[in-house]
């Protein structure tokens, strides 16, 4: 089935950053001159998803709800939901079953960040056709950091370890991930680890178990950044401002995916340019339109 809706998960307490996330969720910090937010939600627009609920914090709801609106300028429709506490990742499918309502569904982390070459199509074709669970896994220097995918010889999952003392690979699984109907009920049956947390390996292996599982594997064309740490936030930042100076494109605008998209016409596209600030985010997009 196609996916139409994805969750942007935005809670957690940006411990990793303190003391920048004192005063600011960290998914409104920025990657060089926009809120990191911003690029998981063009990650979700280009797969085509349109229906789109972003959970976080009840402090920080409102400040991420005023950057983003209803995502009527998108051309989306934004909805919010609160989590009172972080009780891991699969919570996020408990909070969203209502949004959900049993159809397939996209989640990403609110502070992963995606950019490549072809990254349209690698995220928009597994959502159109979803079996199962699908995921998108990343070749990493240092597997034992992060929950690592098994292949078997024909590049078929076989199993799924949470930082693994002694990987079986290097491809540790991203922020993003493809979730059939079932989600919801699977991720209510699942029992909290050692942490007192749901994890999000527990909920893919319920997949893994029935073969309902198939994987996208993200080639060195690409980049991914969990922008979750000081470091990680300014490596991400000098990425973007290069690419961007050298290239003469933006990346993550999401006014820019909508009207590339279509999901807003050439007229809907310059009125909300029109509404903004002058600045060089409004320049770019203008020239655009103009071009």
């Amino acid at each position: 089935m196609k996916i139409k809706k994805g969750i942007v998960l935005a809670g957690g307490s940006g411990s990793r950053l303190y003391p920048l996330t004192v005063a600011s969720n960290k998914q409104l910090l920025p990657i060089y001159d926009k809120p990191v937010i911003y690029y998981p939600l063009t990650t979700l627009m280009l797969a085509g998803i349109r229906e789109i609920l972003v959970i976080s914090t009840p402090k920080d709801l409102s400040a991420i709800e005023m950057l983003l609106g209803t995502g009527e300028q998108f051309g989306i429709n934004i909805l919010y939901q609160a989590q009172e506490k972080p009780n891991g990742l699969p919570e996020a499918f408990i909070l969203g079953e209502k949004f959900i309502d049993g159809n397939p569904v996209a989640m990403i982390l609110g502070d992963n960040f995606f950019h490549g070459h072809g990254l349209s199509e690698a995220v928009f074709n597994p959502a159109q056709n979803l079996l199962g669970a699908h995921i998108f896994t990343y070749n990493v220097e240092d597997p034992e950091r992060y929950g690592i995918v098994v292949l078997d010889e024909k590049e078929n999952v076989l199993d799924i370890e949470e930082k693994p003392v002694n990987p079986k690979s290097s491809l540790a699984v991203t922020g993003l991930y493809y979730f059939d109907g079932s989600v919801s009920e699977r991720a209510k049956k699942l029992k909290p680890s050692s942490r007192g947390e749901l994890e999000i390996v527990d909920l893919i292996k319920s997949y893994i178990v029935q073969s309902k599982i198939s994987i996208t594997q993200l080639s060195r064309g690409y980049v991914w950044f969990d922008a979750g740490t000081p470091k990680s936030l300014l490596d991400a930042s000098q990425y973007v401002e290069v690419i961007q100076s050298r290239q003469g494109t933006f990346i993550a605008s999401p006014e820019e995916v909508a009207w590339r998209m279509g999901f807003v016409s050439d007229e809907e596209f310059k009125m909300v340019l029109l509404k903004m600030p002058k600045s060089k985010y409004q320049e770019y997009l203008l020239k655009l339109i103009k071009s």
